[in-house]
């Protein structure tokens, strides 16, 4: 029996396992009791000081404990949790022996202010020389903290832990990075290199040096009192995004492996596209050309119109010019559909988890599809007149739901977006 196939003849990628945590809980049951009640996980950081920090509240995790000062270490748990949470559903493998590759969105690893001062403690010294550096990263009793702060050291872990199968990829595009992880997966199945692949997104982040950061970028909301107030994506009121942490990983299968082995269909990865402009470091391209173009090619990968999307699961990351901009490629792209198709973000409860959040958002829109009932955008109390979305306000709503479009458009004008559905096509 010829194995089915879809519209352009590739093999179908269904979605056997999902796991998530963020700062509303760890695993599927708590987050989407409290994302459908509306509830927050925003609140003032207590990790570090915050004394002079224009911004003092983030959708930390705090309930997850690791070392001190590790550069990668709570980004490498939330990637072992979510990741748990997701094979123990898909029952894919024995334990320790994936079939598949790994594609692991991670931050870039970057020694930042507390690992300094860790690092300089380890040799006895105030401040660091290259000499310092070099001998550090050479090995020897240094070796832990050589090993945490290699870029690709989350998947190396993550490849041992779990046996995946070929070269473990680590990458980065910005807020767009989890939902590129996902696609990368969606094309290694149908081009036949694999039958499964485990795409996980992890961000654990959260830290001074960051803060200030994307502080100096004026990117940040400063509307710390009440911190759960301060997420307001498509507001009139808006002031900028929260950072926060958390992780998002998926078991994507091809349609026959799934079904031979008798493994759940949670979801069918329809389409998936990217289209970058490198316009400037942070912003959109003023004319919206590569949005407008990511939209479009997902849409085409699916072979699907506008009119099937249901749910668009918005970026939302409540920035002045993030949200217009949305609007405005959404329009150019749905026309006046954009205006009648329900659009909620989850960033307004969980905060932005930057390299996580496309693989984040794309567990929440397959349980959007599962419940048939859509998060709610909280704190949207004051509609922007020139945002004429229909923002699933501040209460979920239940909906037929069949096709998501889950977008991320990051920094540097990377962008990725996902067409989930129900059934295959």
């Amino acid at each position: 029996m010829t194995a089915p196939r879809d519209k352009f003849g590739r093999p179908i990628v269904v979605v056997t396992g999902m796991g998530i945590v963020t700062s509303l809980g760890a695993g599927r049951t708590d987050n989407w009791a409290k994302l459908t009640a509306g509830e927050s996980g925003i609140r003032t950081v207590t990790r570090f000081p915050v004394d002079g920090l224009k911004t003092t509240m983030a959708g930390t995790v705090d309930f997850v404990t690791v070392e001190p000062f590790s550069s990668t270490g709570l980004t490498e748990r939330l990637a072992e949790l979510a990741t748990e949470e997701a094979l123990e559903q898909s029952g894919i493998g024995s334990k320790g022996d994936f079939p598949g590759p790994l594609f692991l969105a991670v931050a870039p690893v970057e020694v930042e202010w507390p690992q300094r001062q860790e690092l300089g403690r380890a040799v006895g010294k105030q401040e660091l020389s290259y000499d310092d550096l070099l001998r550090i990263s050479g090995g020897g009793k240094f070796m832990p903290y050589h090993r945490r702060f290699m870029f690709g050291s989350v998947a190396g872990h993550l490849a041992e832990k779990f046996g995946t199968k070929g070269s473990p990829i680590s990458l980065s595009t910005a807020c767009a990075s989890g939902a590129t992880a996902i696609q990368l997966g969606v094309e290694a199945i149908r081009r036949g290199e694999a039958d499964a692949a485990l795409c996980v997104g992890a961000d654990g982040t959260v830290n001074p040096e960051a803060m200030v950061r994307f502080s100096l970028l004026s990117a940040l909301s400063t509307r710390n009192d009440p911190p759960e107030a301060a997420s307001r994506p498509f507001s009139k009121n808006r002031d900028g995004f929260v950072m926060a942490e958390g992780a998002g990983a998926l078991v994507l299968e091809s349609y026959e492996a799934a079904t031979a082995r008798g493994a759940p269909i949670l979801g069918v990865l329809a389409g998936c596209g990217e289209l970058t402009d490198s316009f400037h470091r942070t912003r959109s391209s003023p004319d919206g050309k590569p949005i407008i173009g990511c939209m479009l090619k997902t849409l085409a990968d699916a072979g699907m119109t506008p009119e099937q999307i249901d749910h668009i699961n918005a970026h939302g990351t409540a920035t002045p010019e993030n949200d217009k901009m949305e609007y405005l490629t959404t329009s150019a792209v749905f026309g006046e559909l954009a205006t009648k198709i329900p659009v909620s973000s989850n960033k307004s409860m969980v905060g932005h988890t930057i390299s996580a959040a496309g693989a984040v958002e794309a567990v929440f829109s397959l349980l959007t599809l599962e419940h048939q009932r859509i998060p709610p955008t909280i704190n949207y109390e004051t509609p922007d007149p020139a945002i004429l979305f229909d923002v699933v306000a501040n209460t979920a709503r239940d909906a037929r739901v069949t096709a998501v479009m889950s977008n991320s458009f990051g920094f540097g004008g990377q962008n990725a977006s996902l067409i989930l559905t129900r059934e295959p096509l």
